[in-house]
C-alpha cells in the first residue's frame, strides 16, 4: 500500500481585502413579477415589476436586463405603465398586489420621465398597495391609480385615485371603506372617459384570510371617474357577498367585457354590451386561490381569446365558455403562479408572462416558452 500526504498550501486571506465581489450567475430572480409593460412600437423594449426587487428594464427582448429602483426606499412593485405617446414615461405603482402572508407593501406612486434612470415620488405614500396604473389615451396628465391598500389592517387611504396635472395632486375618486380596496381597473380602449372598477373587500390576520365582503362589487363610470354606478345581481352578476374579481376589455370590440368572479364559486362572467349586462360562461379551469390571483386577459386581435393566470395558464378560445390548460404545473418549464402578462397588440403570437420564478416569452403563442434570466459576467475588479 503506497501512502501518499498532500500538505495544502496555506492561503493568506488578506490578500483578497482590495477586491470587490460580484454576482457571477445565472442570477436568481427579484421575487415574484408582479407586472409587465412593453413599448409598443418597440416590442424589444420591456420594464417588468417584482415582487421584492424592484423595477427592471430590457432593450433586447429579455437577453440582458437592468435594475432601474434599486436607489429607492423600496422594492416591492405592483404596477407598471409606459406613456406610449412618449416612452421615456413611466409609472410604477408600488406596493405587490398579490397579497399572500409574504406580501410586501408599498409607499407610493413613482414617475420617470428619462426611461427609468430617475424616479420622483408623486404622492400615494399611504395607499400600501398600488394593483393598477392606466395612462389616460389623450391626455397623459391625467392619470389612474388603483389602490388595494393594507391586507394587514384598515386604511382609508385605499380606492381609485385621479390626478390631472402629472401627480402633483390627486383625488380619490372611488372610496367604499376602509377595508375595501381596488383590486383592478381597466379602461375602454375606444373611451378614455369610460372605467371599470372592481372593489374588494379582504383581511389578512396571523391565522386566517378574509376574501369577501359587502364592500366588494363592481363599478362603472363614464365620466373620467366623476360619478360610478354599481352592476349587482340585476345586472347578472353572482348574489350574495363577492370577493375578488379580475377585469379584462376586448381591445378589438370594446363592447365586450370579461370578469373572473369570486363568490360562493369561481366563475368567468361576460358581458356583450360594455358591462351593463352579464351572463356567466364557465367555472372550470378558471382560476384558483383568487386572493392570490384573479388576473385576465384578453388577446388584443381576438375578442374570443382569453387568457386566466393562476397555479396554471388557462386559454379559452370560445368566447369564454370553455377553458383548457396551456402552461400545467411546471409545465414547459415555466414555474408556476402566473400575475402578469403582456400580449404584443400587433402580433398576439408573441406573449411575454411573469410568474413566480421570473419571467417566460414565447413567439408561437404559447406552444414553447424561453424564460428570461439575467446573466452576470464573471469578473473581480481590484480597488486599489
Amino acid at each position: 500500500m503506497l501512502a501518499v500526504i498532500i500538505n495544502a498550501q496555506q492561503v493568506d486571506i488578506s490578500q483578497f481585502n482590495a477586491i470587490e465581489t460580484h454576482a457571477i450567475g445565472p442570477a436568481g430572480m427579484s421575487g415574484r413579477v408582479t407586472c409587465i409593460d412593453v413599448v409598443s412600437s418597440r416590442p424589444n423594449e420591456i420594464y417588468i415589476g417584482t415582487a421584492s426587487g424592484g423595477v427592471w428594464k430590457s432593450t433586447n427582448a429579455g437577453l440582458s436586463w437592468d435594475p432601474l429602483f434599486d436607489k429607492q426606499a423600496l422594492q416591492s412593485i405592483g404596477s407598471i405603465a409606459i406613456q406610449q405617446s412618449n416612452p421615456d414615461v413611466i409609472w410604477a405603482g408600488t406596493g405587490e398586489g398579490n397579497p399572500r402572508n409574504s406580501h410586501s407593501s408599498g409607499a407610493g406612486i413613482y414617475k420617470s420621465i428619462d426611461g427609468g434612470r430617475t424616479w420622483d415620488l408623486k404622492g400615494l405614500e399611504k395607499t400600501k398597495t398600488i394593483h393598477r396604473v392606466i395612462i389616460d389615451r389623450d391626455n397623459p396628465d391625467i392619470v389612474y391609480a388603483g389602490a388595494l391598500g393594507s391586507p394587514w389592517g384598515s386604511n382609508a387611504e385605499r380606492g381609485v385615485y385621479k390626478t390631472v396635472d402629472g401627480g402633483e395632486s390627486w383625488n380619490k375618486v372611488l372610496y367604499i371603506n376602509n377595508l375595501t380596496g381596488c383590486a383592478d381597473l381597466v379602461v375602454d380602449p375606444s373611451n378614455p372617459n369610460k372605467l371599470i372598477a372592481s372593489m374588494w373587500e379582504h383581511k389578512r390576520e396571523p391565522w386566517f384570510f378574509n376574501s369577501g365582503g359587502e364592500g366588494s362589487g363592481l363599478y362603472v363610470s363614464f365620466d373620467g371617474g366623476d360619478t360610478w354606478t354599481k352592476r349587482t345581481e340585476k345586472d347578472g352578476l353572482p348574489k350574495g357577498k363577492l370577493g375578488r374579481i379580475g377585469l379584462a376589455i376586448a381591445a378589438s370590440n370594446s363592447k365586450v367585457v370579461y370578469a373572473l368572479v369570486e363568490s360562493k364559486e369561481i366563475a368567468l362572467y361576460k358581458s356583450l354590451d360594455g358591462g351593463f349586462n352579464w351572463e356567466k360562461k364557465a367555472t372550470k379551469n378558471v382560476g384558483n386561490r383568487p386572493f392570490y390571483y384573479a388576473d385576465i386577459f384578453v388577446d388584443p386581435l381576438n375578442e374570443n381569446t382569453i387568457y386566466s393566470l393562476h397555479t396554471y395558464i388557462t386559454r379559452s378560445e370560445d368566447g369564454g365558455k370553455n377553458f383548457e390548460v396551456i402552461i400545467p404545473y411546471t409545465g414547459q418549464g415555466v414555474h408556476p403562479d402566473h400575475h402578469a402578462i403582456w400580449i404584443n397588440p400587433n402580433n398576439s403570437n408573441h406573449i411575454i408572462e411573469g410568474n413566480d420564478g421570473g419571467l417566460n416569452i414565447t413567439y408561437d403563442r404559447a406552444k414553447t416558452w424561453w424564460h428570461a434570466r439575467q446573466r452576470f459576467l464573471c469578473w473581480a475588479k481590484s480597488s486599489s
